[in-house]
């Protein structure tokens, strides 16, 4: 099966995500992918050239050893608005001479305008397209004045797909109230892989290395810090209540818009020993990091962004068997309920309460055991062979 992937996000840099997961392993199995995406970091890339230049990756994997991914990565002008206007050309003219040349069995989105220029393509050219949602793609989109526009191209996708796949019940019904037929709407939620993410990792040097005391409570955070993703009102309540929360540090893992400003809360208030901010790491490195923490967190904004989100590393955390202490969410409430080894707050500043209670009352361990059964059947090789059934009913179909 020959697999043709867009998405207007970086392949290369960001993730892995739900579709490098996915696409790796179906590459492990013998299907050939190749992605089309988009430099969405260039704004971050000092230097640069304003026209960027066709590339394409070889080999490319993030999320396991053995996937085989080419990235294929058309120019662009690198100026704000610009950048659009010429994905649109650029974009238009890989997909269709990737359609010509590697001639796919199935093409599959990601993103909303390439995605859009990719379903038509592949309807002319009589190709299953499948839209997969993992986002409310037009509330991410940075211009505030083109989110109207964003949220038109994403329900006229989700219109016209040969089918629509979602990451977790509540997209699907968002997928729906946007006007994809429910029939041909379904869930393909998040995998974990188990020899990666197991219980048997030995943390003990990785903590010393750390500077984590005997005692101390590691809450730990990993991912792109956005604005809205409430570390910094976590680190705010720990610098004013140093002394309150003096066996609780904070472990967090990636970089992004928040970076700047927690390392500044973090200096101005000498919390040195109290947060510890590093750089990615190597995915296989993470787990590691996961072992040596005591409790997971994911305080986001309860905003329009994350509402339905249900994060792959929600999955991660809890296979490890970390209890995760997380903003109420509707999208996480669907997906992992009560009593599950999820635990909810109204509000960031709320973590740091509820992380002295579990310690207080000899929690930890007992909630992450109930995060750890409740993930039990997610495996990626269950996940992904559903997936590739789904695409091979798909192509049958065409045929």
């Amino acid at each position: 099966m020959r697999i043709l992937v867009v998405q207007e996000s970086d392949w290369l840099e960001k993730g892995p995500h739900q579709s490098h997961h996915l696409m790796e392993r179906l590459s492990i199995l013998g299907h050939e992918v190749r992605v089309i995406d988009y430099e969405i970091l260039w704004r971050e890339h000092a230097g640069h050239e304003v026209v960027s230049k066709r590339s394409v990756h070889y080999g490319v994997h993030k999320a396991t050893e053995n996937g085989n991914i080419t990235v294929v990565r058309p120019a662009i002008l690198r100026l704000p608005i610009l950048d659009y206007l010429s994905l649109a050309y650029t974009h238009r003219k890989e997909i269709q001479r990737q359609i010509n040349e590697y001639k796919p069995n199935v093409v599959i989105g990601f993103g909303l305008l390439n995605a859009c220029i990719a379903l038509r393509l592949a309807k002319k050219a009589r190709i299953p397209f499948v839209y997969y949602v993992i986002d409310e793609l037009h509330r991410l989109v940075p211009e505030a004045v083109l989110r109207p526009l964003a949220k038109w191209i994403e329900r006229s996708n989700m219109n016209a797909s040969t089918i629509v796949v979602s990451i977790n019940e509540a997209l699907r019904e968002y997928t729906i109230q946007m006007g994809a037929h429910p029939d041909k709407t379904s869930v393909v939620r998040a995998g974990i892989d188990f020899g990666l993410y197991n219980i048997g990792i030995d943390s003990r040097e990785l903590r010393k290395e750390l500077g984590i005391q005997e005692g101390e409570v590691v809450l730990f955070f990993m991912g792109w810090l956005y604005g809205f993703s409430g570390l910094k009102e976590v680190a705010l309540h720990l610098a004013r209540e140093p002394m309150k929360y003096g066996r609780i540090k904070l472990l967090i893992i990636g970089k992004g818009e928040l970076w700047d400003t927690i390392e500044r809360i973090r200096m101005n208030n000498h919390l040195e020993n109290k947060i510890v901010l590093l750089d990615w790491k190597p995915y296989n490195e993470v787990p590691g990091y996961i072992a040596a923490s005591d409790i997971c967190i994911l305080p986001a904004y309860n905003n329009q962004v994350m509402k339905n989100i249900v994060p792959i590393k929600m999955y991660e955390y809890m296979a490890s068997q970390k209890p995760v202490i997380a903003t109420r969410l509707p999208g996480l409430v669907k997906e992992f309920g009560e009593n599950n080894g999820v635990l909810y707050v109204d509000k960031p500043e709320e973590v740091l309460k509820l992380a002295e209670e579990l310690e207080e009352s000899n929690r930890i361990q007992s909630e992450g055991i109930k995060a750890r059964k409740f993930v039990g059947p997610s495996s990626w090789d269950i996940v992904v062979g559903e997936f590739e059934e789904k695409l091979i009913h798909l192509i049958g179909q065409k045929r």
